[in-house]
């Protein structure tokens, strides 16, 4: 079945919903589709705890100060042009939440609450408690479901793009309820899938997160770049089980917490003078040391000299999960541990979202625009989403802008039966390719690490690709054919980079 649809949005997070919402608003008799693998409030936008970094106070910050942080972080890759576009444009994007309805922490006086987060000189940080994402979700979704031209389908699988002659003219996609494939022919098509979390395992990314974009990016011709680059979070909550991790946010450190080992001592200040609030890959790097060295588990995260009232009013989601689990922060110490969070690379694209595919847009986690570098800053991505929604936006608002989609004619995938993937050998494939990535392509790498993982990486890619020629195709089955092929790229790329560089360590040598 072939559909017809002016712009074409695959995700529902931050950076999706707001394009869609801009475009909305401007061509009210254009269609918009967004297309999401799951509900429509699901995505990593949702589990942002933290917030969005924000230059406000201009009597205490400035807007080199957020660049100059920005770019120590990124330790040197930062494409010094981009980070001052986004930085400068942030509060023209912030303006436009709240009109959309967005509620953010004020302070007794009415102005805005901002927080501090490692690497951070100033507070910048604007939230909504410990539940940032989650409000910008719901007040935007709120917006989008009073626009009679958006059409938003839920578990809907975006299988792969459409491309003639290095141009993008749509995307074929699963409905996952009926199980039957649907084509979809767009004016503009704009990636906005999020990030990779899954393929580790452990990680704060929900369930969602398999790296769908950049996969179908990858094997439609568009340049990938920098996915050597995997920011850890350090201090995510420390359950013995695999998957998801609970989130103890970057702001909790800003708010006085310490990292302690299990003997207690406070070894950040062994490492950085900024100590609990240096960065996101040296705290990672440095608690990954200490693990190795002492052989525990995880460290702590120390609360229990907060007043534990303010901790509570500002953290609610946090208190009430540590609660759950058994722990007073006014009494006991916080259990941590790294978990992958945040890919810094991915597809490229120019100022307005561009890719190198014709008609292809990006936005988002899923894209690489210079922005970051070699680590991304805390609360740098809420910002670059909103404002390359805002870029993209203002490119297809461009009066009489050339539509070459009509020029191409689309050869629908034909039905034909086939058998059904036994389940089980995607289960059982799923956690191994998780923990090939945890141990050779982690905190800390090695080139022989990498090429192991390289070799093993290929085989389960030919496979895989083998099997999709023999059964019918699933969603279990392309997530896992997607985070080989992404995981193919952080490998791939990361034997290709030579110097440590932000959240990349290569080890020179192996240790005997």
């Amino acid at each position: 079945m072939m559909i017809h649809t002016n712009y074409l949005i695959i995700g529902s997070g931050v950076a999706g919903l707001t394009l869609a919402l801009r475009l909305a608003e401007k061509f009210p008799k254009k269609n918009i589709t967004i297309i999401t693998k799951s509900n429509t409030d699901e995505s990593n936008t949702k589990y942002a705890q933290g917030g969005i970094a924000i230059v406000i106070d201009k009597n205490k910050d400035s807007y080199q100060k957020h660049i100059s942080d920005t770019i120590i972080c990124g330790d040197g890759l930062c494409d010094e042009a981009i980070v001052k576009m986004v930085i400068t444009e942030g509060p023209k994007r912030l303006k436009e939440l709240i009109e959309w309805g967005a509620k953010f922490d004020k302070n007794p006086d009415g102005n805005l609450n901002l927080g501090k987060e490692g690497g951070h000189s100033e507070n910048r940080v604007v939230h909504h408690k410990d539940q940032t994402g989650y409000e910008i979700e719901r007040a935007i979704l709120m917006q989008v479901c009073q626009k009679n031209n958006i059409t938003v389908l839920d578990h809907h699988f975006a299988v792969d793009l459409i491309t003639e002659e290095n141009y993008c003219l749509g995307i074929t996609v699963l409905d996952e309820k009926t199980k039957q494939l649907q084509t979809y022919k767009s004016d503009f098509t704009i990636l906005a899938t999020g990030g990779i979390g899954h393929l580790y395992g452990h990680t704060t990314n929900p369930v969602i997160a398999t790296g769908d974009g950049i996969a179908m990016a990858y094997r439609a011709g568009a340049t990938i770049k920098e996915m050597e680059f995997i920011q850890f979070h350090p201090t995510a909550f420390y359950e013995a089980s695999t998957g998801s991790k609970f989130l103890i946010s970057e702001a909790v450190r800003g708010f006085g917490a310490y990292l302690r080992t299990r003997q207690g001592h406070r070894f950040m200040m062994d490492y950085d003078s900024r100590q609990e609030l240096a960065s996101r890959d040296i705290v990672s790097q440095s608690i990954d040391l200490e693990l190795k060295k002492s052989g525990d588990d995880c460290v702590y995260l120390d609360c229990t000299h907060l007043n534990p009232e303010s901790f509570k009013k500002h953290f609610p989601m946090i208190y009430e999960h540590c609660l759950t689990s058994g722990i007073d922060i006014g009494k006991d110490w916080i259990p941590v541990v790294p978990a992958q969070h945040y890919v810094c690379g991915g597809i490229v694209v120019d100022t307005n979202g561009k890719t190198s595919v014709s008609n292809l847009f990006a936005c988002g986690e899923c894209s690489q625009t210079g922005l970051h570098g070699a680590n991304r800053l805390a609360s740098n991505s809420l910002l670059e989403a909103l404002v390359y929604s805002g870029r993209i936006y203002e490119y297809l608002a461009t009066p009489a802008l050339e539509i070459k989609t009509t020029d191409y004619k689309i050869s629908e995938k034909g039905k034909t039966a086939k058998p059904e993937i036994d389940p089980e050998y995607l289960a059982e494939l799923k956690p191994r390719l998780q923990h090939l990535m945890r141990q050779n392509a982690g905190i800390v790498r090695s080139d022989n690490d990498l090429q192991n993982a390289k070799d093993q990486l290929l085989k389960w890619k030919n496979e895989m690709e083998q099997m999709e020629k023999t059964y019918q195709i699933s969603v279990p089955f392309y997530e896992l054919l997607n985070m080989i092929t992404t995981g193919s790229l952080i490998v791939s790329q990361s034997l290709k980079r030579q110097e440590n560089r932000g959240g990349f360590v290569k080890l020179k040598k192996l240790s005997v």
